[in-house]
């Protein structure tokens, strides 16, 4: 049976090992008048003036997973929650705070952008950034093809999803962790 082709980014589903699972988020700072959107699902990485914005396809100092963001609306005046950050918005009174999953150890279910074996379990994928849904704020990023060597993501498993876990067709979801990620196995830093 094909999977169905309905990306949506990165979705936490949990942590390596036996702990505690809590979905906890940070808190960091969107800069104000951040031109670039960013969708909740969306690898975010952190800049050198201690803001975040969407990481590319390759980046290395990934901080973790967006989550939403808060601030108050510059036209409306009222405090705003949004599952995504629509882009240049300065606001006239306090931060844009953005949620981020950025525990290095959590996991993450990812649809891969075309067909991935049982192989690649153990391998390391970077993500393809798509732009996201203005509509429900979902991201559309995917799982691109294995990398030769580093790179943002550890395969861990296939999903568990009936929709979606034929690997022998595109668009397969599966279960990833951060490999370059700026608090683990990460020397470039910001």
């Amino acid at each position: 049976m094909a999977n169905k082709d309905a990306p949506f980014g990165f979705r936490a589903v949990g942590e390596l090992g036996s702990s505690i699972q809590n979905g906890g988020t940070s808190k960091y700072l969107i800069a104000s008048g951040e031109t670039d959107v960013i969708y909740k699902g969306d690898v975010v990485t952190l800049e050198t003036a201690g803001t975040i914005t969407v990481s590319g396809n390759t980046t290395t100092a990934n901080i973790g997973v967006f989550n939403g963001c808060f601030y108050n609306d510059p036209t409306t005046q009222k405090p705003t929650w949004k599952n995504y950050y629509p882009g240049s918005i300065t606001p006239t009174v306090g931060n844009i705070e953005a949620f981020v999953y950025d525990d290095p150890n959590m996991l993450f279910e990812v649809q891969a952008n075309g067909t991935l074996a049982q192989t690649a379990v153990g391998d390391n994928c970077d993500q393809v950034y798509a732009a996201g849904s203005t509509i429900n704020g979902a991201s559309k990023s995917e799982l691109g093809s294995v990398a030769g060597g580093t790179a943002q993501f550890r395969v861990v498993r296939i999903s568990e999803d009936p929709d979606n876990s034929d690997i022998s067709s595109a668009n397969s979801n599966w279960i990833v962790r951060f490999n370059e990620h700026l608090y683990y196995n990460n020397a470039a830093g910001v």
